[in-house]
């Protein structure tokens, strides 16, 4: 498991193009809509903090429980199997297949119909106030890269896991929707070229592969 704290975070890291696409338009518009003359930047380290804390707390409730469910053996080896595959869908994800993770936020969109119409009571962002909350519920978004950890938070057993995993995806996220101007572009075509694409999802790939590999030896060990 200790594996996965790198893995997430690159996928939080490197998956940098998905997280632009889905949370870049708010992003820019906080840029917009802050006070005339002030810097954006708390109300960007507001938004995002808010955001990775939602992560981190997500992760702390799977984590739980899977606590609970790693109970039951056949249901900790099941759990362990899943993240394992999902780390591997990931991978290949960042190897260029985008669409492989869009089955996965089809399964969140009713929950956000649920939660996106409380995002407007905080709009527009005038102050941290209103980007902290804000990020905080934009966390809910539906995500394949979000939902595909979450299942490594629960595969863990453990509440204080499962929020630091989730905590290492979100802190990779971060450079892609902090920064902004001419860095961002510089970092968007690292994040984007196809080297480090390759690179990185076979890296994810491994530890996917891995984890099932460790989880066959487990069960083959068993008693």
């Amino acid at each position: 498991m200790e594996n996965h704290f790198l893995a997430l975070f690159i996928v939080g890291l490197l998956g940098g193009g998905h997280c632009v696409g889905m949370c870049g338009g708010i992003v820019g518009a906080l840029s917009l809509q802050g006070p005339a003359g002030a810097s954006s930047l708390p109300i960007h380290l507001a938004y995002n903090l808010g955001r990775i804390a939602n992560y981190a707390l997500a992760g702390l409730l799977l984590g739980a429980l899977g606590a609970v469910a790693g109970s039951l053996l056949p249901l900790q080896h099941g759990l362990y199997l899943f993240a394992s595959l999902m780390l591997v869908a990931m991978g290949i994800y960042l190897l260029g297949a985008t669409r492989s993770l869009a089955w996965v936020e089809q399964g969140g969109q009713s929950l956000w119909r649920r939660i996106q119409p409380l995002t407007g009571r905080f709009l527009p962002v005038r102050g941290v106030a209103q980007a902290l909350p804000l990020g905080f519920l934009w966390g809910w978004l539906p995500c394949g890269l979000v939902y595909s950890a979450l299942t490594t938070a629960l595969a863990s057993g453990s509440s204080r896991q499962g929020a630091l995993l989730m905590l290492a995806f979100g802190l990779g996220t971060l450079p892609n929707l902090l920064l902004a101007g001419l860095l961002l572009v510089r970092f968007r075509r690292f994040a984007q070229a196809r080297a480090t694409r390759v690179v990185s999802g076979l890296l994810v790939l491994g530890y996917g592969l891995l984890g099932l590999v460790n989880l066959g030896h487990g069960i083959i060990s068993s008693p």
